[in-house]
């Protein structure tokens, strides 16, 4: 996993070598078991439920009062920074937040200045 180098060739044309400082490699069966043993730790940083798959995680919480919504933004803002730490943020695209119940206080969860997280 250390000392990996990659390159681009396209038409025949060759880029010079370049270090690969993040990431794991990509292949049909190797690639997607390191990754997972790549975020295995990603439970660590919250308190909520996780589910992971491959390359998506989602999280979730019950949330009945405010001390809630404080602790599923801390869930949020911990993923992110895990994810800067191991230089694999998050999409932005495709983060949303989803709001059931018909009693739900659709709470606004705080970006707070997050590069390339997005929370709606």
């Amino acid at each position: 996993m250390s000392n990996r180098k990659q390159r681009v060739i396209l038409n025949g044309c060759f880029l010079e070598w370049r270090d690969v400082i993040s990431g794991v490699p990509q292949g049909p069966v190797l690639g997607q078991l390191l990754f997972i043993i790549y975020i295995n730790d990603i439970d660590d940083c919250v308190v909520g439920k996780i589910l992971k798959y491959v390359d998506d995680t989602k999280i979730y919480h019950t949330v009945y009062s405010d001390e809630d919504v404080n602790t599923l933004q801390s869930d949020l803002t911990n993923l992110v920074e895990l994810s800067k730490e191991w230089q694999m943020l998050f999409n932005a695209e495709k983060c949303k937040v989803m709001h059931m119940g018909y009693d739900n206080k659709k709470a606004e969860y705080d970006r707070n200045d997050i590069t390339g997280m997005c929370f709606r």
